[in-house]
Parts: structure tokens; C-alpha cells; sequence
């Protein structure tokens, strides 16, 4: 059983792996059985802001979540079916321990960066951490390097923790200059533009990106915009002020629906996500397989996923960032070139391929190998 909850709330990373993490399960269980939790038979239509199910089939099960987590007693042990294998998210804090169970990390910078992380968030990582992680039977990864670290950070034992990368949903792969230029038209951008797509929060290091374009000499800023998509996260609201109260140069979207950001990407002349740490990055890998240059930090996971097939720059160096954006915006070839080689390197990361080994880490937990 696969706990789905996060499908019911407000939520931008972990809805989308969740999301298509359970589509391609239940696409590719050959002859196994998947259920999700709280209930839900069907998944309904992706989207950030809002549940995949109305709200009169959300609330209960909210409200069957809730009494899980306020329950001092293992109540899922009574309300869940029998299963082999309980893959917990982060909202169950309390998972049932009448099956085996596991959970998939997605990074752990509550623990490396705690100044970029809201109180809240480092309380319930910590209630995750010994909650769910330490008593699992096997955990997974997204990448080598959320494995590493939780291994080094949390102590949790190496051999239990099984990296599966996420996918790339195919719309990014399919998304054709068509596409991008009526949501170009929508979005009011008439020059080429380089594109950041993510929340604005310190994590995200949007500051420095901002400061590093500003610093572009005039001809470049004048030839290309800078377009910013994503909302309001938390922290210092400096950033986010200047955002919408304008800058030249620059335009703020705010919120992009899940289902405009394929052609979105698409039309961008470059990708820029200098973030401080990911635990994947799922925007640099969407960018790629929609065949945009990418410009990422060389910092925690994202070298792992860009490979040879982007430029890095070190996330705390303004003139790094300014150089490597600069370095892709002058030069056509170089993005042709790397435009290339990252669609041919996201073509490795599809959700198929992370249902195929997911299913063999379920059995082998299930059979008692985990």
C-alpha cells in the first residue's frame, strides 16, 4: 500500500513524484497489487495548488489522516487492509506496524541547512526521521546523493537505502515550439528568456540569481528577459517584493499551472536553478528533457543529474552564476550542443524504469531481503 496523502494537499515536489510515482506503479504492477491510502481508487487530475479529488471526497480522508496522526494508538493497524509492504509519506506520522514498511527520502537539508528551513518544517523532520525512517525495513533514495548524506547526517544504515531515481513526465519530452509560443503568448512574453521555475525561498537561492542577471552586460539583458515562475514560499519576503513590484528585465509570474510548465520550459532559451541543495531537482531534469540548456548549481544532487550535459556553477558565487548564464545566452552552439546531450540523458529517467526497480525493491522488503 502506497500512502498517498500528499495528493490531497497543497504541494509542488513531493505531489509530483507521488503523483506519477503511483500512476507508473500501478501502470507497470505486472502481477502485483497496489492500493493507495487514504482510499483513493482513482487519481484525478495534477495539479499544485489543489486535491486530485473534489472536496467532498478529500475531506474525510483528511480527516481519516488527521485521526491517524492524533490517535495514541495504532489506529492505521485497524483501518488499513493487509498488505505485504506500507509505503509511508511524510504526512503519517504515526504508520502501522503490522506490515513491513518503508518510505523514499527526498533530501535532508533540514538537517545540513537548518537556516532555510521554516521551524515547523525542522520539527516534523526530525518527528519523520525517528518516526518513520529509523523503524523502516528499507527506505529509497532519489539520488546517490540523498543516500550518502542521510547516511552520513542521520546514521541511518547504508544497506537499507536503495537509490531509484524519479521520472520526467513525458509532456516535457513532447512539448513542441507550437506549444510554446501560445503560452508564451499568454504569459505576454514577447523576447526570447531564460526561465527559473521553483518557490521563492532561501533554498532556492532566487537572490543571487537575480543578482547575477542584473550584473549581465546591458546587451545581453537587453536581447532576453528573465522569467521567473513560481509562488511565494517563506523566509525573507525581500526578494519576493522586488519580484512583484517589478524589475526590468525581468518578469514574475507567480503560480504556473502544472500544465503550462511543459511549454513554458520549452520555449525558454536557457534553464537557470542555482538552488543551495536538492535532493534530485526535478525542474533542471524537466528543463533538460524539454531540451533546454541548463545552468545548475554544483552543489548536493544536481551535478548527479546534469552530468556532462549542463553548466555548474557554485551557488554562493554571484559572478560564477553570471558567467555561466552569460557563457550559454551568447553562444548558440554550446546550447545546441548541451540541449542535445541533456534530452539524450533524461531519456534514461522515466517513470517505467522507476516502477521496474521500485516493484523488485517491494518484493525483496516483502520477502524479507530488505
Amino acid at each position: 500500500m502506497l500512502d498517498a496523502s500528499p495528493l490531497l494537499l497543497r504541494s509542488a515536489g513531493v505531489k509530483n513524484y507521488v503523483y506519477y510515482w503511483a500512476r507508473s506503479l500501478a501502470e507497470n504492477a505486472g502481477g502485483n497489487g497496489l492500493k493507495l491510502f487514504p482510499f483513493l481508487n482513482r487519481l484525478g487530475t495534477f495539479a499544485h495548488e489543489r486535491s486530485v479529488l473534489g472536496p467532498a471526497a478529500t475531506l474525510p480522508r483528511l480527516g481519516l489522516l488527521y485521526a491517524a496522526n492524533i490517535c495514541p494508538f495504532p489506529f492505521l493497524n485497524w483501518v488499513t487492509p493487509d498488505c505485504d509492504v506500507f509505503h509511508a509519506s511524510h504526512q503519517v506520522l504515526h504508520p502501522p506496524r503490522k506490515t513491513r514498511m518503508t518510505a523514499t527520502i527526498y533530501d535532508v537539508t533540514c538537517w545540513l541547512m537548518p537556516e532555510v528551513h521554516a521551524p515547523a518544517n525542522l520539527k516534523a523532520a526530525d518527528g519523520i526521521a525517528n518516526g518513520v525512517f529509523r523503524p523502516a525495513t528499507g527506505l529509497i533514495a532519489i539520488s546517490e546523493c540523498t543516500r550518502t548524506d542521510a547516511v552520513r547526517v542521520l546514521k541511518l544504515p547504508a544497506e537499507k537505502i536503495e537509490v531509484i531515481y524519479p521520472g520526467i513526465a513525458p509532456a516535457f519530452f513532447e512539448a513542441d515550439a507550437e506549444d510554446a509560443r501560445e503560452v508564451a503568448y499568454r504569459y505576454g512574453l514577447e523576447k526570447p528568456y531564460a526561465l527559473y521555475v521553483g518557490s521563492i525561498e532561501p533554498r532556492k537561492n532566487v537572490a543571487a540569481m537575480l543578482g547575477a542577471w542584473l550584473d549581465l552586460a546591458a546587451d545581453v539583458r537587453e536581447e532576453f528577459d528573465l522569467v521567473v515562475a513560481g509562488p511565494w514560499g517563506w523566509g525573507d519576503r525581500t526578494v519576493y517584493d522586488r519580484l512583484r513590484t517589478g524589475i526590468p528585465g525581468v518578469r514574475y509570474l507567480g503560480y504556473v499551472p502544472e500544465a503550462d510548465l511543459p511549454a513554458l520550459t520549452t520555449g525558454a532559451t536557457i534553464f537557470v536553478y542555482v538552488s543551495l541543495y536538492e535532493g534530485f531537482g526535478l525542474p533542471v531534469g524537466q528543463a533538460m528533457a524539454a531540451g533546454v540548456p541548463v545552468v545548475a548549481s554544483m552543489a548536493s544532487a544536481l551535478p548527479e543529474v546534469v552530468g556532462d550535459a549542463g553548466l555548474l556553477a557554485d551557488p554562493r558565487s554571484r559572478s560564477e552564476i553570471r558567467a555561466g548564464m552569460e557563457r550559454l545566452l551568447v553562444s548558440p552552439s554550446l546550447r545546441e550542443e548541451l540541449a542535445g546531450r541533456g534530452r539524450r540523458r533524461m531519456e534514461a529517467f522515466t517513470w517505467a524504469e522507476a516502477a521496474r526497480k521500485s516493484w523488485e525493491f517491494f518484493e525483496r522488503v516483502a520477502g524479507g531481503e530488505g
